[in-house]
């Protein structure tokens, strides 16, 4: 079915859907009051019982959530596969990345038609070169129900290979080597580790990250070398603060391993000699509560983007051997009108990677002082950001763009010429064409008179009379800026006359640090009231009819949904909450439940009265109401170690057991997946599937 003819039967058909009714019982889990209380409040929790994976009782709950399900979205199992139909048609399915040159090497992934995992490879000197394939991951995928892989990485000296595998979805790691001169494997294999893990200089020593297998914090760094029992391998560093995590990587230089130590507002930093692996880590300088940094290495100083002073960040040096803060000097100074997200070191100049009014600038600064500029982009919304940039040496930045209707593309980029090259646009089939849609950005204004950025999708030709279902997105935590990038999978809602909208709420970066500082802790709310504001503005100014709005968010975007709900459930018609954060007073109090204890500076920390009250007061579980919710699609995984699985659950049970409405509640439960959801890609589609067929059904497109 073509595009055009899509849109017309959507415009067709412009009312809201009430569910059909399927025979089948909605489940209703059993009610076990369990008393919690803090601070001399009392919060009583029916469905504690639900977070315990090993009783029957729970996992029958979950299975026949999903059978339900089934049976109430069994209507659209037509619409469905035609979804994923369109899904294999419009992305290319036997394709190969832009291959980048490292040490002589030229590196690449290649998918195959009908496979689910790429085809990690390399060919040496020149693409002419016969291929080495790294690894096939649907040959390492084979007998598994979940395949991850974790890290690939080659020795400095390009002849060994240590790479890694999850097949549970919890993020433990297991990591084998491979001589590539021969091809064959090494006893040697480290299991349960994370994926941050660095080869030393000698090609024999590895330095990896280990987590705690109850909390998940990666807290521990080894020290392995090959031809040695894991067992053996020496400790290097251990993170003894409950809220720091740790990880291991290398400078550009190549000169310096660093382990980072990290939390929300701290970050300290210890280096070793890359040619000297036994020798002791030195710390760069002392952790300072709120003081966030990283560091990188050129020539005889090393150069430290730092929020120290500067809100916004700024960039300094200091030299080798004299990197204790009080050395520090400024090379770029703060801007309050400009954050300074990144920095990547090339032999004759500095890539910046800046953030201003939404949007991503890349900056150029040779270190001569002459001839600075910015990459310019040319569309008024758009997601943009470094590629591959292995080479040191070169004149050329390797670069990613793309917008809500330029397809992903990347270039090459000559600083001295100002000249670009692309080198590959993802081709997008099915008879996409990038010139049937309008991309806007707009801005709303939230209930603090703030100004919220939104970057808005929909196909062309049809005049925006407030008659269009809207399928607004956003994230809004952890500073995590959401861009907007080209998602080939929305073009089914579009081409069904669905106006898309990212909102660039409170929470993340878009707007500078300040955007953030201003969506956490106790000043949490103007996250969710932006997002609020956002879907009045649209609908006020015509993009989206008021009875077909419909929402999503996934993590800490589940929470956003699950907020959102609580406080205006009368603006959507529908939600979805993919692995929703929704228990956040429980969580939050238990630093047993992993990646609990370093959050207390996202979300604050509830054994401290004021932060418990605040976060009770928005917690979706803890504010659910007898009262009208609407449509409802919740998933999760099994074995999430993100977001564990029985807060959705247990969300959903006390939905199921309070609301007054009928609207649709579903529930489904990936029993063989984590947070990330199923991992082969054709799985992928099929959940893609089912949450448009959802919000597709309800708004009544045929």
């Amino acid at each position: 079915m073509t595009p055009t003819i899509l849109l017309a039967l959507a415009l067709l058909a412009p009312n809201a859907q009430e569910a059909p009714k399927t025979t089948m019982q909605a489940p209703k889990a059993a009610q076990k009051p369990q008393v919690l209380e803090k601070h001399n409040h009392k919060r009583v929790d029916e469905y504690y019982w639900l977070r315990d994976r090993e009783n029957p009782e729970v996992i029958q709950y979950l299975k026949d959530e999903n059978a339900y399900l089934d049976a109430a979205m069994a209507h659209t199992k037509g619409l469905q596969e035609a979804l994923q139909t369109e899904f294999k048609t419009r992305i290319k399915q036997t394709d190969e990345s832009v291959p980048y040159r490292r040490d002589g090497y030229w590196y690449y992934y290649r998918t195959i038609e009908g496979k689910n995992y790429p085809v990690i490879c390399r060919r040496k000197g020149t693409m002419e070169a016969p291929e080495e394939i790294l690894v096939d991951g649907n040959k390492e995928a084979e007998g598994t129900k979940f395949f991850s892989l974790g890290a690939v990485d080659v020795s400095p000296d390009n002849r060994l290979l240590a790479w890694g595998s999850d097949t549970v979805g919890r993020r433990f790691y297991t990591v084998r080597f491979r001589d590539l001169s021969t091809g064959e494997a090494l006893p040697d294999v480290l299991k349960d580790i994370t994926s941050s893990l660095e080869w030393a200089n000698d090609n024999k020593t590895l330095f990896y990250a280990k987590q705690d297998p109850e909390t998940l914090r990666s807290f521990r760094i080894y020290r392995h070398v090959l031809g040695t029992e894991q067992a053996a391998d020496t400790l290097v560093y251990e993170e003894k603060d409950v809220e720091f995590s740790v990880g291991v990587g290398k400078t550009r230089s190549k000169k310096y391993i660093v382990i980072g130590s990290s939390q929300t507002v701290t970050s300290e930093y210890r280096i070793i000699d890359a040619d000297k692996p036994e020798s002791a880590p030195l710390v760069f300088t002392p952790r300072s509560r709120g003081h966030e940094h990283s560091i990188d290495h050129f020539g005889d100083r090393f150069y430290i983007l730092t929020n120290r002073g500067a809100r916004n960040f700024r960039l300094m040096s200091t030299p080798v051997a004299k990197t204790g803060v009080e050395n520090w000097t400024e090379v770029i100074g703060h801007r309050e009108d400009t954050l300074l997200e990144g920095m990547t070191i090339f032999k004759d100049f500095l890539l910046l990677t800046e953030r201003r009014n939404a949007l991503v600038h890349l900056r150029v600064k040779p270190w001569t002082g002459a001839g600075e500029h910015y990459i310019d982009f040319g569309e008024p919304a758009y997601a943009a950001g470094l590629a591959q940039n292995e080479e040191y040496d070169t004149e050329l930045v390797r670069y990613r763009y793309s917008s809500l209707t330029t397809p992903g593309s990347v270039y090459d980029y000559n600083t001295k010429t100002k000249g670009r090259t692309l080198l590959k646009r993802d081709e997008v089939l099915g008879g996409f064409e990038q010139t049937n849609y309008v991309t806007e950005r707009v801005w709303a204004t939230a209930h603090d008179g703030v100004k919220v950025p939104v970057s808005v999708v929909y196909r062309k030709g049809t005049p925006l009379k407030g008659d269009r279902p809207l399928y607004q997105y956003a994230y809004g935590s952890y500073g995590y800026s959401t861009d907007a990038y080209f998602n080939p999978f929305v073009i089914s809602l579009v081409d069904r006359g669905f106006v898309y909208a990212i909102a660039h709420i409170r929470g993340g970066q878009e707007m500078g640090r300040r955007w953030y500082d201003d969506g956490k802790l106790m000043k949490k709310k103007n996250t969710f009231r932006d997002f609020i504001s956002v879907t009045e503005h649209l609908v006020k100014t015509g993009y989206a009819d008021p009875k077909r709005v419909y929402a999503m968010g996934g993590s800490a975007g589940g929470l956003l949904m699950g907020a959102v709900m609580n406080m205006r459930p009368d603006l959507y018609h529908g939600m979805v909450a993919q692995v929703p954060f929704v228990d956040v007073i429980t969580t939050m109090l238990d630093d047993t439940i992993p990646l609990t204890t370093f959050e207390y500076d996202e979300w604050g920390n509830p054994n401290e009265q004021a932060a418990y009250e605040y976060m009770h007061s928005y917690s979706p579980y803890d504010q659910v109401e007898k009262k009208a919710y609407p449509n409802l699609l919740v998933t999760t995984g099994l074995h999430d170690s993100q977001v564990q699985y029985w807060e959705p659950a247990k969300w959903v049970a006390r939905l199921r057991a309070k609301k007054t409405d009928s609207n649709r509640l579903l529930f489904h439960t990936n029993l063989d997946a984590g947070h990330g959801g199923a991992s082969a890609r054709y799985q992928r589609y099929a959940e893609m599937a089912r949450v448009f067929a959802f919000m597709i059904d309800l708004a009544g497109v045929k």
